[in-house]
C-alpha cells in the first residue's frame, strides 16, 4: 500500500484453470501489487496500480504502461470508464488520451464492452513519457502519469569511491600479522558485515568501514576463528559521522542535460554529508566514460562522456541511498556514431534429462585446428576424474563423449594445446537441473574475441543447462551484421555472423531477456586481410617451456607482398618487438625472450593486419592454475537474509597459484573480504537489499564450474535500490595449496614411494620365540625392495609390548629388538610401507 504497509488480497479458485484475486483497497496513491507462483514472481510481478478515492462515477487508470517500459515494446493500461456512462459512448464522446515524450508513441485502444478500455502505446526511444488520460475535458486523478522508459540493450558503466571513516585499535601490528587477521563490525540494529583491516602509519591496526548508525558498534578482529587480545573493540558513532545522503550538494546543469564526444562535469559537495562511499553509475544508449577528479577539499569534480545522443539514468548514491534528485534522467544531444543494430531471436527448447549410463555428449565447432591437440576429461560430482573420448563429427565440428556413473553436476574440461579452449570447464548435469536461466548459459569461441570484414565470425553457446527459454543474439557496430543461427538440437548451437565494415562492435548474448555472463563482448573487426590471408605460421614453439629461453617460429610469406611485422604481449601487459630475420626466399624466422610465466599473446601483422590466427597463445611455464579443479561451498552460495553476513569457500587445493577473482553483482552493492583458509580462500559478504544476487568466481581469467551462483536474499532493506545492478568485486593472488589429512600436519606432503614389499627378507630368531623380559632380536634387509619406511609393531594380548627399537645400519638394512613382559600369544608385524613383508604378521612363542 502507499503507506508502505502490507495488505493481503483474496484468492479464489475458478476451477477452469484461472484465479481471481479480489481486493477492496483502503488507501489511496500508488499500490503494489505481488503475484508470486512457487515463490517466483509470476511474469510482470510486482503489477503497479493507482486507486482513486473518490465515490463511482469517475474514470480510473491502471497498468504497467503508466509506471514504466522498455523502447521498442508495447506499454499497456487500462481505463476503467464502469460508472461515467455506457462504455461506447466514452470513446467517441469523454475521453481522451496523449502520450508526450522523447519519441512519437502510436496509440491503439480496445473497447473490452465491459467497461473497460484497453491501452496501448509503443515508446521508440528511452527517457521520461507523459501520460495524459481525460474524461470530459477533465484530468482524471493521477494525470498526467509520470513514466521511465530504458533503453533496450542499456550500456551501464559505475565506479564507487570508498570513503570510509577509519578507526585506530590499540597495538602494534606487522604487515604479515595483517594478512593472517580478519574483521566485521556489528552495528545496533544487529547489521553485521565485514570490514578492512590495514597498518596505519603510527603502527597501530586501522579499521576502515562505512557507519550506517547511531550508537555502540562492536568490531571483533579474529586470527583463525580466534578473538585477539581486547577484540571486541567497542566503537561510538555519532551523529555527524553516519552518511547522509540528503545533505549531499549537486552542482552543475549537466545532470539534466550533456553533449555526445565530450566532457559534461558536475561538482558533488560530500562535506556536510558524514561518512560514506560514494557511488555513481550511468545507463544509456552508449557506455559512457566516467572520470573523477578529487579536489581535495571535500568536493568531487565527475565528468562523463557519453557517445550516442538520447536519454540516459544517472543512479548517485552516498552511504547506499539516493543523493536528492537520483537517479537522474539527463537529455544528451549531438552527433551519434551511427551504429547500426542486428537481432535474431531464437526459442530454445529443454533438452531432455540424461541418465545415469547413459551416452552423453557435448559438442563445439573449432575451426582451423589439428585434431590431435585437442583433449577431454570428465570430472564426476564425487571427485573421479577420468578421460573422455573426444571425436571429429564433421568438418571443425567436435564430440566430447562420456557415460556418467552417478547423478549431479560433471565438469567437462576440453583443452586444446593444454589450454581450456573458451567456454571450458563445462557444466554438465546428469539428472534433473537444479536452476535454469541466463547466468547458466556459457558462450565461447573466436567470433566473440576478434574477426574480419566481410568473414564469417563464428562462436558457440550452449544453453543446456538453462532450460528451456529464448536467445537472443545481438551484433551492434559500425555495420549492419548479417547473422547465421544453427541449432544442433544437443543443447548448443553456432552463430556465425558477417559485416561489412571494420571497426569495435558489441555482441550481446541474451537468454529470456537477461544478459548471459561477460555479455556483450567487445569484439574488433579487422579490414579485409587482403594479402595477409596468404602469410601462415609454419610452426609455433613448444607449450610449456620455461622464461629467459629464447623461442622461435616460423613464419611463411607464400607469396605476399608486404611487410611482417610481429610483437609479443607478456600476461603483465609488457609489450616487446620480435626479432624478424628471412631464413630463404619467403621463409622467417622470428625470435623473442619471454621473461614471465604464464599466457603470452603473439601478434603477428602483415600490411598492419593480423594474420590468420592471430594473436597466438603461447603458454610459458607449467600452467598449473587450473580452473575445473576449484570447488567452492557454503551456506553463502544457496541463500542469504539482508543486514546478515555469510560465507563460502573457495577450494583451491590442487588448483596451483593463480588469480582469484569474487565479484557480486545484485540490487546493492555488497561489503566482501577474502582471507586465507587452509583448504583455500573464505569470502564473506553481507548483502544490504533483497533480491537476486549473482556470484561469479574465476580463476586465472576462466568461472569455475558452477558460477556464476545465483542466490535470493531475504529479509528487509538496509539501504536503497539502485536502478540497474550494481557489482562488488575482489582480486586475490592466491599460493598453492594442498589438502592435508591430518590437520596436526600443515599441508605435509608424503613423497610417492616405489617399492615392493615381497622384496624384503627377515632373519633371526626374535621371528620365531620371544623371550619375556629380555631384548629380542632380528634383521630386516629392504636394499632390493625400493625406498619406503619400514613399521615394526608387536601386539600382545592385553596391549602393545613395552618397547620396539629399529636401527637403520645402511643400505636399507635394519637391526630391530623388542622387549615384552606378558605371557599369551604376541602378534609381530613387519611393514614396509603399507604392505606386509613376507611373512608378516609373525606368530610369536612366548619362553
Amino acid at each position: 500500500m502507499p503507506s508502505g504497509k502490507s495488505d493481503v488480497p483474496v484468492i479464489e479458485d475458478n476451477r477452469d484453470g484461472t484465479v481471481s484475486v479480489r481486493y477492496s483497497p483502503r488507501e489511496e496513491g500508488l499500490h503494489e501489487l505481488h503475484v508470486k507462483y512457487n515463490a517466483e514472481h509470476v511474469q510482470g510481478s510486482p503489477f503497479k496500480f493507482h486507486v482513486d478515492s473518490i465515490a463511482s462515477g469517475y474514470v480510473t487508470a491502471y497498468g504497467p504502461g503508466l509506471v514504466h517500459g522498455i523502447t521498442g515494446e508495447p506499454a499497456n493500461f487500462t481505463i476503467s470508464t464502469k460508472d461515467a456512462g455506457a462504455g461506447s459512448s466514452t470513446l467517441r464522446g469523454g475521453l481522451s488520451l496523449a502520450v508526450e515524450g522523447s519519441s512519437k508513441a502510436e496509440i491503439s485502444c480496445h473497447d473490452n464492452k465491459d467497461g473497460t478500455v484497453s491501452v496501448s502505446y509503443l515508446p521508440t526511444a528511452p527517457g521520461e513519457y507523459k501520460v495524459s488520460v481525460k474524461f470530459a475535458e477533465k484530468h482524471i486523478r493521477g494525470s498526467p502519469y509520470s513514466v521511465k522508459i530504458t533503453g533496450e540493450g542499456r550500456k551501464r558503466n559505475q565506479i564507487s569511491v570508498g570513503s570510509q571513516s577509519e578507526v585506530s585499535l590499540p597495538g602494534k601490528v606487522t604487515d604479515s600479522d595483517i594478512k593472517s587477521l580478519n574483521a566485521s563490525i556489528q552495528a545496533p540494529s544487529g547489521l553485521e558485515e565485514p570490514c578492512f583491516l590495514k597498518k596505519l602509519p603510527n603502527g597501530h591496526l586501522g579499521i576502515s568501514f562505512t557507519p550506517r548508525e547511531v550508537g555502540e558498534h562492536l568490531v571483533s578482529v579474529k586470527r583463525m576463528g580466534n578473538h585477539i587480545a581486547n577484540s571486541p573493540f567497542k566503537i561510538n558513532v555519532g551523529e555527524k559521522e553516519v552518511g547522509d545522503a540528503s545533505k549531499v550538494k549537486i552542482s552543475g546543469k549537466c545532470l539534466s542535460e550533456g553533449q555526445t564526444h565530450k566532457e559534461n562535469q558536475f561538482t558533488i559537495d560530500t562535506r556536510d554529508a558524514g561518512y560514506g562511499g560514494l557511488s555513481l553509475s550511468i545507463e544509456g544508449p552508449s557506455k559512457a566514460d566516467i572520470q573523477c577528479k578529487d579536489n581535495e577539499d571535500g568536493t568531487l569534480t565527475i565528468g562523463y562522456t557519453p557517445t550516442e545522443p538520447g536519454y540516459y539514468i544517472i543512479n548517485l548514491k552516498f552511504a547506499d541511498n539516493h543523493v536528492p534528485g537520483s537517479p537522474f534522467t539527463v537529455k544528451v544531444t549531438g552527433e551519434g556514431t551511427n551504429r547500426q543494430t542486428e537481432r535474431i531471436k531464437r526459442q530454445r527448447e529443454a533438452v531432455p534429462l540424461t541418465e545415469v549410463g547413459s551416452q552423453c555428449r557435448l559438442t563445439f565447432k573449432l575451426p582451423g585446428i589439428s585434431p590431435f591437440d585437442l583433449g577431454a576429461t570428465v570430472t564426476s560430482p564425487g571427485g573421479v576424474t577420468e578421460a573422455a573420448e573426444i571425436g571429429e563429427v564433421e568438418d571443425g565440428l567436435y564430440g566430447v563423449n562420456f557415460v556418467p556413473k552417478e547423478l549431479g553436476v560433471h565438469t567437462v574440461s576440453v583443452k586444446y594445446q593444454e589450454m581450456h579452449i573458451p567456454g571450458s570447464p563445462f557444466q554438465f548435469t546428469v539428472g534433473p537441473l537444479k536452476d535454469g536461466g541466463a547466468h547458466r548459459v556459457h558462450a565461447g569461441g573466436p567470433g566473440l574475441e576478434r574477426g574480419e570484414q566481410g568473414m564469417p565470425n563464428e562462436f558457440n553457446v550452449w544453453t543446456r543447462e538453462a532450460g528451456a527459454g529464448s536467445l537472443a543474439i545481438s551484433v551492434e557496430g559500425p555495420s549492419k551484421a548479417e547473422i547465421d543461427f544453427k541449432d544442433r538440437k544437443d543443447g548448443s548451437c553456432y552463430v556465425s555472423y558477417v559485416v561489412a565494415e571494420p571497426g569495435e562492435y558489441r555482441v550481446g548474448i541474451k537468454f529470456n531477456d537477461k544478459h548471459i555472463p561477460d555479455s556483450p563482448y567487445k569484439v574488433y573487426i579487422t579490414p579485409s586481410l587482403g594479402e595477409a590471408r596468404k602469410v601462415e605460421l609454419a610452426q609455433l614453439p613448444e607449450q610449456g617451456s620455461m622464461p629467459n629461453k629464447a623461442q622461435s617460429l616460423l613464419v611463411c610469406k607464400n607469396g605476399a607482398k608486404g611487410t611482417l611485422d610481429c610483437k609479443f604481449v607478456a600476461p603483465s601487459g609488457a609489450e616487446e618487438d620480435c626479432f624478424t630475420d628471412l631464413l630463404d626466399g619467403d621463409l622467417y624466422s622470428v625470435r623473442f625472450v619471454p621473461k614471465e610465466m604464464g599466457i603470452h599473446y603473439v601478434h603477428i601483422k602483415f600490411n598492419g593486419i593480423h594474420i590468420p590466427g592471430s594473436p597466438f597463445r603461447l603458454r610459458i611455464g607449467k600452467d598449473e592454475a587450473d580452473p575445473a579443479a576449484v570447488s567452492v561451498s557454503g551456506k553463502g552460495l544457496e541463500s542469504c537474509v539482508s543486514g546478515q553476513k555469510t560465507d563460502f569457500i573457495v577450494d583451491t587445493c590442487n588448483a596451483g597459484a593463480g588469480t582469484l577473482a569474487v565479484t557480486i553483482d545484485g540490487p546493492s552493492k555488497v561489503s566482501m573480504d577474502c582471507t586465507e583458509v587452509e583448504e583455500g580462500y573464505k569470502v564473506r559478504y553481507t548483502p544490504l537489499v533483497p533480491g537476486d544476487y549473482y556470484i561469479a568466481v574465476k580463476y586465472n581469467a576462466y568461472h569455475v564450474v558452477g558460477s556464476p551462483w545465483k542466490v535470493k536474499c531475504t529479509g528487509e532493506a538496509h539501504a536503497e535500490k539502485g536502478t540497474i545492478q550494481e557489482s562488488s568485486s575482489v582480486v586475490v593472488e592466491t599460493v598453492e595449496k594442498t589438502k592435508s589429512g591430518d590437520k596436526g600436519h600443515h599441508g605435509t606432503i608424503i613423497p610417492k614411494f616405489h617399492s615392493d614389499a615381497n622384496k624384503v627378507t627377515s632373519k633371526g630368531l626374535g621371528l620365531k620365540k620371544a623371550h619375556i623380559n629380555r631384548q629380542n632380536n632380528f634383521t630386516v634387509n629392504a636394499s632390493g625392495a625400493g625406498n619406503n619406511i619400514l613399521y615394526v609393531g608387536v601386539y600382545g594380548p592385553k596391549s602393545p609390548c613395552e618397547e620396539v627399537y629399529i636401527k637403520h645400519v645402511g643400505h636399507n638394512n635394519y637391526q630391530v629388538s623388542y622387549k615384552v613382559k606378558e605371557r599369551g600369544n604376541h602378534i609381530l608385524m613387519v611393514m614396509w610401507g603399507e604392505e606386509h613383508i613376507p611373512g608378516s604378521p609373525f606368530k610369536l612363542d612366548m619362553f
